[in-house]
């Protein structure tokens, strides 16, 4: 497999690419639900939530609904598919509870800390997300690798999200980067990869789900397999 050369900086998505958003986020439910008395089957609400929950996050990367209202509208439409009859007020406390518990769970994916640790001396690490400043932050401490990353760049921090150029060529400012010595490495083919591929930079596409291919990309199955090409 040909090494991409000159490369001094990757740029890293946070959530589904190193950090095992499912795992952590029904870990969150399942004792925020307890902790409420909220008697939902935990599987039976994670199947129907996280579809609507990625439909959501799609309008809110694309400006076309706000924080506060991602927040209350997943929850509503997954409570009202359950025929589970709940308050507005119980929803948006549920809500707010979510967000503080989400970063006490930290599930990385396999070979996240050994990747970063043979990437580290070789490269400039940086994170672009699309998540909530306030709790990327409390992930990246939380789950021990905030250390490995130069910059962090949160789409509040620069009020647009990826696949906005704004928020590439923000990165690239602030990491003194160039597009032609820079990688995005990211789930998400929209946000992560067309999103950095439009101004230039290089990409490989966390393809962990074996769910779609992208022509002239690298594309990987495992964390581990980012090896071959760094």
């Amino acid at each position: 497999m040909p090494k991409l050369l000159n490369i001094k900086h990757l740029f890293f998505d946070l959530d589904h690419t190193l950090w095992d958003f499912e795992t952590n986020s029904k870990k969150a439910y399942e004792y925020i639900f307890k902790q409420n008395k909220i008697d939902v089957n935990i599987d039976t609400f994670i199947s129907i939530y996280e579809p609507i929950n990625h439909s959501y996050w799609k309008l809110y990367r694309n400006e076309k609904i706000s924080k506060k209202d991602l927040k209350f509208a997943r929850l509503n439409d997954t409570f009202k598919q359950l025929n589970f009859s709940i308050s507005d007020t119980t929803i948006l406390l549920l809500a707010e509870e979510y967000l503080q518990n989400l970063s006490n769970y930290n599930t990385l994916f396999d070979g996240t800390i050994e990747l970063l640790t043979y990437l580290k001396p070789k490269y400039k690490l940086h994170i672009i997300t699309n998540g909530f400043h306030e709790i990327q932050s409390a992930k990246l401490n939380n789950s021990k690798i905030a250390h490995y990353f130069n910059e962090i760049i949160t789409s509040e921090s620069v009020q647009v999200k990826k696949p906005n150029p704004k928020i590439f060529f923000h990165a690239l400012q602030k990491a003194n980067a160039k597009t032609y010595e820079s990688v995005m490495i990211g789930d998400n083919i929209e946000a992560d990869i067309f999103g950095a591929k439009n101004v230039g930079i290089k990409t490989i596409y966390c393809n962990f789900n074996n769910s779609d291919n992208i022509k002239n990309t690298i594309t990987v199955q495992n964390l581990k397999q980012i090896k071959d090409y760094l």
